[in-house]
């Protein structure tokens, strides 16, 4: 378990295009201080606003996690909070000069990729778990994802779409740095080729492409080098879940079981655990542990 805060030891950045709006982007990463989390600027704006990394700022979650404050918003954050979140991350600044993060690769690869190269550092203060007391579930239209105490931050996650390479796909993964490295953090995002040109008429999957994005008609993937891992797909449902539950704005420790699940129930879920602290306990580590829960 870490112990300690972490931040980047120096500055990266990165240029893209955002995949529903279709615009070029530049981001930038940077070091902050302890206790002050995750925090997105925008730098094209007067005053250049923030916008915390937080479930209280969730603005939209169709096809993506969007968050918003006063107005502003920055949408598609799910795939660069996973990655902070599963470097153990807990303090950044990221400038950008458009209102949608890059899509990249369609993963959180790249993003590793730079936080890795910039390096990470350790800070004075400690960190905060969240610790899972009692079960919770949240269900919607033959969707679930339930909540239970454990001992270490686990997904378990089923997908079953009408498709041969997706039918009753399921992983568990006990995540920490070097599995969701491994694992989870270079599977990429992926649609149906039936179904773009109804995304793009919508205003969505503007910069979306087979650069950064699996594609899958009936006869299946598209994609000239294919599949990163066989069961790509339901990894990268890990992927976003473990972005979306990185705006409860700290580590927690608990097994979720998610089932057909996308972003809004993940963020209903968040916000029915953090509705009651009867569900929930924050602690800091002794000795690399987290302390017994009390009661």
């Amino acid at each position: 378990m870490i112990i300690h805060q972490r931040t980047l030891n120096r500055e990266t950045g990165c240029a893209g295009i955002g995949l529903h709006n279709g615009k070029k982007v530049n981001l930038t990463l940077k070091p902050a201080e302890p206790d002050s989390g995750i925090r997105f600027v925008r730098v094209d704006l007067p005053n250049s606003p923030v916008i915390e990394a937080k479930n209280t700022q969730v603005v939209a979650t169709q096809l993506a996690t969007s968050i918003g404050y006063n107005g502003h918003r920055i949408s598609t954050v799910e795939h660069l909070l996973a990655a902070l979140s599963g470097l153990g991350i807990d303090n950044a600044s990221i400038e950008l000069d458009s209102s949608e993060v890059p899509i990249m690769d369609g993963s959180s690869g790249p993003f590793i990729r730079m936080l890795h190269e910039a390096g990470l550092k350790k800070q004075g203060k400690t960190k905060k778990y969240l610790v899972v007391k009692r079960p919770i579930e949240v269900r919607e239209n033959g969707s679930k994802v339930t909540l239970i105490p454990a001992d270490e931050f686990k997904i378990s996650f089923t997908i079953d779409y009408d498709h041969p390479l997706m039918q009753n796909q399921s992983l568990t993964v006990a995540v920490e740095d070097k599995s969701f490295v491994q694992e989870i953090g270079w599977a990429r995002t992926f649609g149906f080729l039936e179904e773009v040109e109804s995304l793009k008429k919508s205003g969505f999957a503007q910069g979306g492409s087979l650069e950064n994005a699996i594609v899958i008609d009936r006869s299946g993937v598209l994609n000239e080098k294919g599949l990163r891992y066989r069961d790509e797909f339901v990894r990268h449902k890990i992927l976003d879940l473990i972005g979306d539950l990185s705006l409860i704005g700290m580590p927690i420790r608990g097994h979720v079981l998610a089932h057909k699940s996308g972003h809004t129930l993940h963020q209903t879920l968040v916000q029915t655990l953090l509705s009651d602290p009867e569900n929930y306990e924050i602690v800091t580590p002794v000795n690399g542990t987290t302390p017994p829960l009390q009661g």
